[in-house]
């Protein structure tokens, strides 16, 4: 294809903590250390970003780089990173703050408490018109549950497991608590401001949900959408394949939107599709790729693995026609054989206790970047196909 690719970027969030897997909040300092890198209000977690590229090699250098130089800092202080989404082997019943001075901090510190410790990865994907933008925030939210089933790394909290495979996304505030498919740029900026004056929301930030519009001056001004309702995908590549998926659905969206936007092409009205979208995501995040969910055209039944093996096999003649297969790749291993949670809790239930697993988890992301560093500066280019050798990376 002659067309670029959209531009794309990432706001991953990760827990520091020590190597047999206590969690260790940091995120305070690390900020005041090192550029690039951003508090969340707990200091536990930290965060940064990527700057928008279109090209995934491009990515793929930008999302290992910050972790090296943070890595060399943590080293340095008996830290490291630590896998999963929430507290696996923290505590929950507490808050660390990391900005005593911030008053949003605090309004977020007395409304929720430590349920928003947690660490994701937001997707970003630029799309310019207001009114496409729109129409991709509605695709992306009626699919969102099966980006969690692929995601979901949060299936323990305060030492035990909870019974869900994303524990982030059960106790996930979302707020407002009803949020409607938006039907347009103006329905949205509408919306927006009605919930400010109720004082539903503290800001334009404080829209906390799966998927929302975002840019430079929203609500009136929106360049991108904010895929939110991820786990973390601490891997690099399962994050690009991920975002390879996410990218080729808006791609046969803007290029057929009669046929690809929900508000069209579904047999339900919006409000519907809303409730069908929230209750897809609270069905993944308990059960993540065994899922029984309802398809947004007409509200069939399926489970979330059957509806990606669908997914992946519409998509595969656009991906081969982005060069975009190989990236994808990744995603048909998970979809097979399962996601981390999955393989967390088979791992638990033979017998493998919740600090070895984070612990050996922990030690495999960091050889699986220092393996993937150095087909990039060493060999020949790195492909999403780059057989893995850790079991972190090998579903």
């Amino acid at each position: 294809m002659t067309a670029p690719l959209l531009l794309k970027g990432f706001e991953v969030e990760m827990f520091t903590g020590r190597p047999d897997g206590t969690v260790v909040g940091c995120a305070d300092d690390v900020a005041r250390a090192l550029p690039g890198f951003m508090v969340e209000p707990d200091r536990r977690n930290l965060e940064y970003a990527t700057p928008p590229a279109a090209d995934y090699h491009q990515q793929l250098r930008q999302l290992l780089e910050p972790r090296r130089t943070l890595r060399a800092w943590l080293r340095q202080r008996g830290l490291t990173l630590v896998p999963g989404s929430c507290l696996s082997l923290g505590d929950s019943r507490h808050f660390e703050r990391s900005d005593p001075t911030n008053p949003y901090h605090s309004l977020i510190e007395r409304a929720y408490g430590a349920r928003v410790a947690t660490a994701s990865v937001h997707l970003n994907f630029g799309i310019g018109d207001p009114e496409q933008l729109m129409a991709a925030c509605r695709l992306m939210r009626c699919e969102g549950a099966l980006l969690l089933a692929l995601s979901a790394c949060s299936p323990f909290l305060d030492g035990r497991a909870t019974g869900a495979h994303s524990q982030r996304w059960r106790q996930f505030p979302i707020t407002p608590p009803w949020i409607p498919l938006f039907l347009g740029h103006s329905h949205y900026i509408r919306w927006m401001e009605e919930q400010l004056q109720l004082g539903a929301m503290h800001n334009v930030r404080h829209l906390w949900c799966s998927v929302r519009p975002n840019g430079r001056r929203r609500p009136y001004e929106i360049d991108r959408v904010e895929v939110r309702i991820c786990d973390l995908l601490d891997d690099p590549l399962e994050l690009l394949a991920v975002a390879s998926f996410c990218e080729l659905r808006l791609l046969q969206l803007l290029a057929n939107p009669g046929r690809q936007d929900p508000l069209w092409a579904s047999t339900m009205d919006a409000d519907a599709l809303a409730a069908l979208a929230d209750r897809n995501d609270q069905a993944a995040s308990q059960h993540s790729l065994a899922a029984q969910l309802h398809h947004w055209r007409d509200g069939h039944v399926l489970t979330a693995a059957q509806w990606l093996h669908q997914s992946l096999q519409d998509v595969q003649g656009m991906a081969e026609s982005w060069g975009l297969e190989g990236w994808l790749q990744p995603l048909h291993g998970i979809v097979r054989k399962g996601n981390r949670s999955m393989r967390w809790l088979r791992s638990h239930g033979e017998g493998e206790s919740i600090r070895a697993i984070v612990r050996r988890e922990a030690v495999a992301l960091e050889r699986r970047e220092r393996e993937i560093h150095q087909r990039l500066c060493e060999g020949p280019p790195v492909t999403p196909c780059f057989a893995p050798t850790t079991s972190l990376a090998a579903p």
